[in-house]
């Protein structure tokens, strides 16, 4: 049978496809993410952007979504996937050890923001009925987009996804208690509580006794059939048997799709699973953000910008403050809490079916539950710039704070080595110096590094190079030496022209990517710069010759005879006088 051109799924897939291959690239160029490109091409190609114009160009038919519910099982998936990702990170330890923070805090972070959201709205003549449902639903945080941008394991990636963690688990009991809370409902909303709790506390049970038995068996006979396909159907299969079962005992699916996570994770093919996996989860994910997109609705944003304006901030400092204090009670640091706060803020994709359900409810008003909507997808679309925000006023708190070891002084010391970033080059380099008595002192701009290494009694500032002020403040020009080892190749060649200026007989050596990043440095007035990717390749090659069966002899002949060829390159594309340094490094027991 033929495939219509004008086949609405075929019509969508085109555009979410076209989309995806676009937005990815595009804003990964200018190191912006991709969420906010996702929502944007919702917003674009949704009803309310260049789908209202198809019955007048009708040729704009294949570029919109002309049936916006068609795609929302798969954004629900690409959730589904999310969770059973994130169990596949985790193991069933680390989650009883997380119990407090769970159970303790995110807890008393949903009830508490919850509570004082409803407060407000009451206050501003919403019914109580209707101020309680409205601020569980506005209480809620976004998973999809939270934890992909700081993971599990980070201090505020394990805050977050505690929190979210309760979150996802109270779905569907508050769902229940709104339906409760309807004027038409009885008693027995009540009791069907309670008879969700205990289906869904056996249905965990059973899943978790008979996952123990069955997917090491189903996972080894896959394997054995050395397909990839049978195997990544199993992997599939397991995510939506579970997600399955979790919704027939009224829990939420998301809840079966992390237990199926935590109970791969647990068997030896985990790492296979969550590679086969991938492709599906950020595809359908990107699906989920093109739908909040086009819940978006430019004219009526544009008719109510201030109530929104003022809807949306309120709703973010509430949650923010919240989550802060209760952080802060848990013993995170301060840094630490302001960003997961910030993160935290605004509503969530579940926060859609919460209201959705409370004017199902009649608790609400239909024009309310629309305002409300539009306040969570504009708060889904700027999670990524309150993340960005979280981290630079958490940097901010952090260098600040008492929380650190002392930091050494960035000028008045002469005559000592300074090295710009402390990754694990910087800290090779640092444990050489330290070796052989050489004074230094490091700065480097991540304030999580920078904990690490001081309480490691490693001397470094916590600072940004980009900035000139830092920059006269290490007093370079009376330095012993200048040590490169970001991994920025335009800041490091930026950084080595402005210092060569200021310091012309400092020596400065400079870690660089390639040959050409090299010669860039060169230029920029380095007195060495080091190709890592060189080295390391000529070496590679020496080994692989060897073990080909190749004579020493010639082969490191001709290692030599390659190292020379590229010290030539580099000394004629960067214009030198001299020869650049390119020095086989010596393995031990070749000395002599």
């Amino acid at each position: 049978m033929a495939l219509r051109l004008d086949n609405q799924g075929f019509s969508d897939a085109l555009v979410i496809l076209g989309s995806a291959g676009i937005v990815i690239p595009a804003f990964a160029r200018f190191r912006v993410s991709p969420v906010i490109g996702f929502i944007l091409v919702g917003l674009l190609v949704g009803p309310a952007g260049l789908g209202s114009l198809v019955p007048h160009a009708p040729w704009l038919y294949y570029l919109t979504i002309s049936n916006p519910e068609s795609i929302e099982p798969f954004a629900e998936f690409g959730i589904i996937l999310l969770l059973f990702s994130i169990g596949l990170e985790l193991s069933f330890r680390r989650l009883w050890a997380m119990r407090r923070l769970v159970f303790g805090t995110g807890a008393a972070e949903l009830i508490g923001s919850a509570a004082l959201i409803g407060i407000a709205l009451h206050m501003l003549g919403q019914g109580w009925a209707g101020a309680i449902g409205l601020g569980l639903a506005l209480t809620l945080s976004s998973t999809a987009l939270v934890l992909p941008l700081v993971g599990t394991t980070s201090p505020v990636g394990r805050g977050a996804f505690a929190m979210l963690l309760f979150e996802d688990l109270a779905l569907v009991p508050i769902i229940f208690a709104l339906g409760a809370m309807a004027p038409t409902a009885s008693d027995e909303g009540w009791v069907g509580i309670a008879g969700v709790a205990l289906r869904g506390g056996l249905t965990v049970l059973a899943m978790y006794l008979g996952g123990k038995l069955v997917l090491p068996r189903l996972f080894a006979q896959a394997a054995r059939t050395k397909s990839p396909e049978l195997f990544l159907a199993a992997s599939l299969l397991v995510v939506i048997v579970a997600s399955v079962a979790t919704t027939a005992a009224g829990l939420s699916p998301i809840v079966g799709a992390l237990l199926a996570g935590l109970l791969i994770a647990e068997t030896e093919y985990h790492s296979e699973v969550e590679v086969m996996t991938a492709p599906f989860k950020g595809l359908a994910l990107g699906v989920f953000l093109i739908t909040v997109g086009m819940s978006l609705d430019l004219r009526l944003i544009a008719r109510n910008w201030d109530m929104l304006l003022l809807a949306v901030m309120g709703v973010i400092a509430v949650k923010a403050i919240v989550t802060y204090l209760l952080l802060r009670v848990a013993h995170a640091r301060r840094a630490v809490a302001a960003e997961t706060g910030l993160l935290m803020g605004s509503p969530s994709e579940t926060t859609l079916i919460v209201l959705g359900t409370a004017a199902q409810a009649q608790l609400i008003l239909p024009s309310t539950a629309s305002f409300w909507q539009t306040v969570t997808a504009i708060g889904l679309t700027i999670t990524p710039l309150l993340a960005k925000a979280g981290r630079v006023i958490s940097r901010r708190i952090e260098a600040r704070s008492g929380d650190l070891p002392p930091a050494p002084e960035a000028d008045g010391d002469t005559g000592r080595t300074v090295i710009i970033g402390f990754g694990r080059v910087g800290k090779m380099i640092a444990d050489m110096l330290t070796v052989h008595s050489q004074s230094y002192v490091a700065v480097e701009a991540d304030i999580d590094s920078v904990g690490e290494a001081r309480r490691a009694g490693y001397p470094v500032l916590f600072g940004d190079v980009a900035r000139a002020e830092l920059v006269d403040r290490l007093n370079l020009p009376a330095a012993r030496a200048l040590i490169l080892t970001m991994d920025d190749p335009v800041l490091t060649v930026r950084l080595a022209r402005r210092i060569r200026e200021a310091a012309p007989d400092l020596p400065i050596i400079a870690r660089a990517r390639d040959m050409a990043h090299a010669t860039e440095l060169y230029r920029a007035g380095v007195s060495e710069a080091v190709p890592e990717t060189l080295e390391s390749s000529l070496q590679l090659s020496e080994a692989v010759l060897v073990d080909l069966g190749v004579a020493m002899g010639p082969v490191i002949a001709s290692i030599h005879e390659k190292r020379d060829e590229l010290r030539q390159v580099i000394r004629r594309e960067a214009q030198l006088q001299r020869e650049p340094r390119i020095r086989r490094l010596r393995r031990l027991g070749e000395q002599g």
